[in-house]
């Protein structure tokens, strides 16, 4: 919402390394790769509803064997079980039991036809698809207002520098005209001295906000997901912002904890706590699945007699019923810790509100200090310009001191520094009051 009314619709994608605010926010959602780490984590979750669901589909397997009895284990019968006449205390007769080569094929299939836990899984599942959906979305938000930051910040310090720019051509301007008042006698040397230190001074001055403008352009390039080679050039104009617009939507928005991505999270972080007390409770059910096997089996004396002996078939219906009586009273106390688990939650969730409405708190007050001081900071830039212009009219008359001007000067540079950065600290608040509420990034 915040992009929206800031700044005027534009393409989706930036031409020639030209970016807009919004199309930067744009690229870092397509290249950020804490985003793609959570939509990575979103496809894996969408594989674990996969495995969740085939737990409930037919299970089908098939097993070959072969089989060398290399030495035939015998089988023991009473000694005159098998010969009437073969005295009483004759030792036992140990007859081979079975053939040196068997064969065997089967096929199983095996079917869940009901078990709680696995109904409460799929139930689970949508909640954990919309989980995984939702931790995407907060990644989105947090590299949204960090670029929007970034972006900001870049722009500020460029601002900065064409401000120097501009005071080092005007005071650059005055020395020579100080120089040739020198050479005409009117001014001492001394005069020309003070300006060229401030000169030298503004100079350094603006080496320094170079290399700020280099680290904000690295940082944001970094919180885009762009390469550091790329070259970024900024569209928008800080000073084209509509500060009244951004009072009136600041006085006008409305606090609604359903707008916080971290809120939702929390409610669904309880539906899925309230499943798995569920899970557990389903544990006193049975549970009921079917097994249907066939196959066929072959012996032979020899290996190659085995594949042209018959293979005689069999087959296997199997249902089975599992009922839990007792497990020693530990789903009981798996249930007492899932009630607690959803009690923290819930805790959690009053926390959160309470960090909100801090949060909020907060933005509020911060927006409106930082209008408050811009408003003071724009005053007093306009009375320094107004200061220098008069300044600069009664030394050239003779009226003035050289110093007056130079003071005068500082002064300017000063209040155009406080100006641009009372701007920025403005913009920030702004972004903080969204983030606030909830309102700063919305799924396209």
């Amino acid at each position: 919402m915040l992009l929206a009314i800031l700044l005027s619709f534009g393409p989706l994608y930036a031409q020639d390394g030209n970016f807009s605010l919004e199309q930067a926010v744009d690229y870092a959602i397509k290249h950020n790769l804490n985003i793609k780490n959570a939509q990575l984590d979103a496809t894996s979750a969408e594989a674990r509803i996969g495995e969740i669901r085939a737990a409930g589909l037919p299970q089908v397997s098939a097993t070959v064997s072969v089989t060398n009895n290399i030495i035939i284990p015998r089988f023991f019968l009473p000694g005159g079980s098998l010969d009437p006449n073969t005295p009483a205390d004759a030792p036992p007769a140990a007859l081979e039991f079975g053939i040196p080569w068997q064969g065997a094929a089967s096929a199983n299939l095996n079917q869940l036809i009901f078990n709680g836990s696995y109904f409460i899984g799929l139930k689970a599942a949508a909640t954990y698809r919309e989980l995984a959906q939702k931790s995407t979305t907060s990644s989105k938000v947090s590299v949204a207002e960090a670029v929007t930051k970034a972006y900001y910040s870049a722009q500020v310090a460029e601002e900065r520098a064409k401000l120097l720019d501009l005071n080092i051509s005007r005071v650059d301007s005055l020395m020579r005209e100080t120089k040739a008042m020198n050479a005409s006698g009117f001014v001492e040397l001394l005069d020309v001295n003070r300006l060229e230190v401030q000169i030298n001074n503004l100079q350094t001055e603006r080496q320094k906000v170079q290399n700020l403008i280099e680290l904000s352009y690295a940082l944001l390039k970094f919180q885009m997901g762009m390469p550091a080679n790329e070259t970024v050039k900024l569209t928008d104009d800080i000073n084209a912002v509509n500060v009244d617009s951004l009072r009136t939507e600041s006085a006008n928005a409305d606090l609604n904890y359903e707008n916080r991505i971290e809120y939702s999270l929390l409610n669904t972080q309880e539906k899925l706590a309230g499943l798995d007390l569920r899970n557990v409770r389903s544990g006193y059910l049975p549970s009921v699945s079917a097994s249907l096997g066939y196959g066929y089996n072959a012996g032979a004396d020899k290996f190659s007699q085995l594949f042209t002996n018959n293979w005689f078939p069999n087959m296997v219906l199997a249902i089975n019923l599992n009922i839990p009586i007792f497990d020693g009273f530990s789903k009981k106390y798996q249930i007492n810790q899932k009630k607690i688990a959803i009690d923290k939650v819930k805790n959690n969730q009053t926390l959160l509100k309470q960090s909100i409405d801090l949060e909020n708190n907060q933005a509020s007050i911060n927006i409106k200090n930082a209008f408050a001081t811009l408003e003071t900071q724009k005053r007093n830039l306009t009375l320094a310009e107004e200061i220098v212009r008069v300044s600069k009219i009664k030394y050239k008359e003779g009226v003035g001191s050289n110093i007056e001007v130079i003071n005068a000067e500082s002064s300017l540079k000063e209040a155009q520094t406080n100006y641009f950065t009372a701007l920025y600290d403005l913009m920030i608040a702004k972004v903080d009051l969204s983030r606030a509420k909830g309102e700063l990034y919305t799924e396209k």
